[in-house]
């Protein structure tokens, strides 16, 4: 680990300034979720115990285990996270921080940490918050607003296959979602550390989490440190929805899209054109 010294300014009760050097003091940070309230002192002994080991003590994705690691663990003091409810380059709010350490990362080793208490994951969320100055000089982003998700219909699948073509989704998730699209093997963060692009067939989550709403949010706030762009700027809410209806049916689920795309895709499936570089959509 690199030496490093950081420094804390503390106001003493008579309103002086003071300036103390040493390793690693704790800088008086707070995070609220709910109606509980973290506090870095509280959350640095649980960081030490339980994330150190991979994202370092110094929050630098440095750890003793982050070589063994792919991908990468996140870097702290870069202050950039990908699973946002914010606008894309916004720093997160404290609940979406809660959010990932609760749910974990799919295709990582990064796990869901539920055996801690959510005061635990609050502190944490707190002391995490130290690694970077930003959080001390700007605000999380105002949440985007996800409207109520409409029925998914033939017609609004069919829409989101055009726009996933038509995007260009397919360049790096592939034709059929399989992360292997002519771009896959090239891309790479914003470290310059190879990276994958999500594969729809693997599995029911994503890696911000599982349910339409959070698929709406990935695409519409994009992931930042990744190749993933926000589509807020190329995509209407309907729209939006529409990809999502679509994007559900290249998942191994026996979800209510699926079961209306394979119905009308037995029928009327010749009729496609194939998705990729000599596609068009329909």
């Amino acid at each position: 680990m690199r030496p490093q010294t950081r420094w804390l300014t503390l106001l003493s009760a008579c309103g002086t300034v003071v300036l103390f050097a040493g390793a690693t003091p704790v800088v008086a940070q707070e995070a609220h979720v709910d109606r509980l309230t973290g506090r870095a002192a509280a959350g640095k002994p649980l960081y030490t115990r339980y994330c150190a080991g991979c994202h370092g003590d110094e929050g630098d994705a440095r750890g003793e285990n982050a070589q063994w690691i792919d991908p990468k663990p996140r870097d702290f003091t870069m202050a950039t996270f990908k699973c946002r409810s914010t606008p894309s380059g916004t720093l997160p709010t404290d609940q979406d921080l809660y959010n990932s350490m609760t749910r974990g990362f799919v295709t990582t080793n990064m796990p869901p940490w539920v055996a801690l208490t959510p005061h635990n994951r609050v502190d944490l969320v707190a002391y995490i918050k130290t690694f970077a100055a930003r959080w001390r000089t700007a605000k999380p982003g105002t949440p985007i607003t996800i409207p109520p998700e409409p029925t998914a219909t033939v017609q609004s699948i069919l829409h989101g296959r055009e726009l996933f073509q038509r995007l260009e989704c397919w360049k790096c998730h592939g034709p059929a979602g399989h992360g292997d699209g002519p771009s896959a093997k090239t891309l790479t963060d914003s470290k310059d550390d190879p990276i994958r692009p999500y594969d729809f067939e693997t599995g029911t989550r994503f890696m911000c989490g599982s349910t339409n709403e959070d698929l709406y949010r990935i695409f519409m706030t994009g992931l930042d440190g990744s190749p993933m762009p926000s589509f807020a700027d190329q995509l209407r809410p309907a729209e939006a929805w529409d990809l999502v209806h679509f994007l559900r049916t290249l998942q191994p689920l026996k979800t209510p899209e699926a079961t209306i795309w394979r119905a009308w895709f037995t029928t009327h499936g010749r009729e496609l054109k194939p998705i990729g570089p000599e596609g068009g959509g329909r």
